[in-house]
């Protein structure tokens, strides 16, 4: 009767374990629905849109250097280092300030209106400025961001401000710079906070569900994007951690140790049964 009641208890035990084994699974995991050589729709996106106070570059060349000379602002060059370290001269591309009316003060062609196109779109309508008004015969144009930056916080192992190179990140790549989430995130809990059209919008992004992440309006992320990836309950109960609190670490990890010898009571009991 004994061993039946030992193997009872080590039962209940295997299926609490799995039942925790479960739930953990589906709150850590990303992505659960897909399968084995799943194909999903591509969420195509066209880049980010030049906004109000943005920095690009633009840069004009042709098969005449002099002539598209005149459009290309000057690059400053400048020294760095001191007498204790090695110094030299670096070169800074400038860009154009986009100012609050969309617009940015180009060579020769005066206001040019750019908010709200991508840098594709902004290199034809220079290139067909240039081009219309017999100023260059045969532009070539590209057009960078230099200012695109988005901000992580929260439940991640490296939060920060980063710098994205190109003109085109998705919420998954933007948290591996982070460094991932920390086993406290919640997967099912990331905020996006944009502003757009002058309002701010926050959007909630569950990684867990493919179908919902890769149609999200928060996938593709635009520059000055905030991701928070919120606690779960266990890092919210830690924040309340003190000597006196029950949910303390020292107080769950005297539990454990008297559970622990608990079991190893029972064994013994149990072989000297035999």
């Amino acid at each position: 009767m004994k061993r039946f009641g030992l193997a009872v208890l080590v039962l209940a035990a295997v299926i609490a374990a799995s039942s925790c084994a479960s739930k953990t699974y589906k709150e850590i995991n990303y992505l659960q629905d897909i399968q084995r050589d799943t194909i999903l729709p591509l969420n195509t996106s066209e880049g980010i849109k030049v906004q109000p106070k943005d920095m690009i570059s633009i840069v004009v060349s042709g098969s005449n250097p002099r002539l598209a000379a005149q459009f290309n602002l000057v690059n400053v060059s400048y020294q760095a280092g001191s007498e204790s370290q090695t110094s030299g001269s670096y070169n800074r591309l400038m860009g154009y300030s986009v100012a609050t009316d969309g617009t940015i003060d180009f060579p020769v062609l005066g206001k040019v209106q750019v908010a709200g196109l991508n840098r594709w779109e902004v290199a034809d309508l220079i290139k067909t400025e240039l081009s219309g008004r017999g100023l260059l015969s045969d532009p070539v144009v590209i057009v960078e961001f230099l200012n695109f930056k988005i901000s992580v916080l929260g439940e991640v192992s490296h939060p920060g401000t980063y710098t994205v190179s190109g003109d085109r990140i998705n919420i998954l790549e933007a948290l591996s710079l982070a460094g991932d989430l920390t086993i406290f995130g919640r997967r099912e809990c990331v905020k996006v906070s944009r502003e757009q059209d002058g309002v701010r919008k926050v959007f909630v992004v569950d990684l867990r569900n493919s179908d919902a992440l890769l149609n999200e309006e928060a996938y593709y992320l635009q520059q000055n994007d905030v991701i928070y990836v919120t606690p779960n309950s266990v890092r919210a109960g830690q924040s309340k951690i003190n000597e006196n609190n029950f949910r303390s670490v020292s107080f769950w990890v005297s539990i454990s140790s008297v559970l622990v010898s608990t079991a190893n009571l029972i064994v013994t009991i149990a072989s000297k049964v035999k």
